[in-house]
């Protein structure tokens, strides 16, 4: 089982987040222990900026996160939901990584941990995506 992930529930465990942290590490513990953790470039350079120096290679590895790339049909898959979000009167700008996440788990992965606003459910609807709170 692959497990992508989301920027929200790595972030949760880097910073401690009082009302996330537990659900979002049991969630990471238990995916690791089914399979592959990956994350893309989005993940990457989101969490980049809650470590200092070598904490964030150290964090990579503790956690055993894989870096994997996105590739073109990931890319096409993202815009081609974000010009229905447009379509729709939806908003530009913060959202586009979130549907370049959403992409990447559907192609990349079995399924992506993330805390979902109901956008990944509604554009990304055969993705299965598991909510630490659920």
């Amino acid at each position: 089982m692959i497990t992508a992930l989301d920027s929200c529930v790595l972030l949760d465990v880097v910073t401690n987040s009082p009302a996330h942290v537990e659900a979002s590490e049991r969630c990471l513990r238990q995916a690791r222990s089914e399979g592959a953790l990956i994350i893309s470039e989005c993940v990457l350079a989101e969490i980049r900026p809650a470590f200092n120096g070598e904490e964030f290679d150290e964090f990579m590895s503790d956690w055993q996160l894989e870096f994997v790339p996105s590739s073109r049909n990931s890319a096409v898959l993202a815009g081609e939901h974000f010009a229905r979000h447009l379509s729709r009167g939806g908003r530009t700008g913060r959202v586009l990584p979130d549907f370049l996440i959403g992409a990447h788990a559907m192609l990349h992965a079995d399924r992506l941990l993330a805390r979902d606003r109901g956008y990944l459910r509604d554009y990304f609807s055969k993705l299965t995506v598991w909510q630490p709170d659920s």
